[in-house]
């Protein structure tokens, strides 16, 4: 896999803030806003509450993805862009996994360390950018797998720096189908859909063999998509994880 990017490119970025990164410096906010996401590519994003007036950073997703059904395997394409009038700066791009949906690797970029994931997450990723131009966007291939057994959701929060100042965040949003299709080669998953599971509870109708191909592509999207969590109006905040914590 190879990150495609625009502007400069990664290398340039110092090593000391990569290491900074892997060293676990990052605490990912779980920011909290009760609007619904928007349809597109950028559905469960909103602008965090460090955002930039004129710096105006989010994050696309694929709408469609495909697993592999023996293998569990899959790749997914995380943007992210500058609509803004101004250069970003340095910011740093996380790809977080949870539930069935587990990150393996993103090119350019460092895992982030077991014991600084963001609770509730169990994988994760960070891409320490050194700037994004007006106008430019930077895109990166991720690897990932999905146990079709379970629901899965994917969170990109980009932060300013190696800091926590949160400047957008999208997700946690699943990928799902509502139709499973464990007799076929691959499994058809649209952002923004929760995955119906497919497992011995929850079987095809008798008769009725899962369907693939064209029909999949017209499943409703955001049956139950997960927008930004809120609690009480006032939102919930990523933390680390310290031995000892329950």
């Amino acid at each position: 896999m190879h990150g495609k990017h625009s502007g400069p490119v990664p290398g340039s970025i110092s090593g000391s803030i990569v290491a900074a990164i892997a060293a676990g410096v990052l605490i990912l906010p779980f920011s909290a806003y009760a609007d619904d996401p928007v349809p597109g590519s950028s559905k469960g994003g909103t602008p965090g509450p460090a955002a930039p007036a004129d710096v105006k950073i989010t994050t696309e997703l694929p709408g469609k993805i495909t697993v592999d059904n023996k293998s569990e395997k899959t790749t997914v394409t995380a943007k992210v862009a500058n609509g803004g009038t101004k250069d970003s700066g340095p910011v740093t791009l996380s790809v977080v996994g949870f539930d069935g949906m587990r990150i393996t690797a993103v090119e350019g970029c460092v895992p982030i360390p077991a014991g600084r994931l963001p609770q509730g997450s169990n994988s994760g990723y960070a891409c320490a950018i050194d700037n994004i131009a007006a106008g430019k966007d930077r895109s990166y291939q991720v690897a990932a797998t999905f146990d079709l057994q379970k629901t899965g959701k994917i969170c990109l929060p980009v932060t300013m720096g190696t800091g926590e100042k949160l400047i957008w965040q999208q997700g946690p949003v699943p990928f799902g189908t509502s139709q499973p299709t464990p007799n076929a080669p691959d499994t058809p998953l649209l952002l923004g859909t929760t995955n119906v599971p497919f497992g011995p509870e929850n079987p095809p109708a008798a008769g009725d063999l899962p369907r693939t191909g064209p029909a999949d592509s017209t499943l409703p999207l955001g049956l139950a998509a997960l927008a930004l969590l809120a609690v009480g109006g006032t939102g919930i905040w990523w933390t680390t994880r310290k031995a000892g914590r329950p």
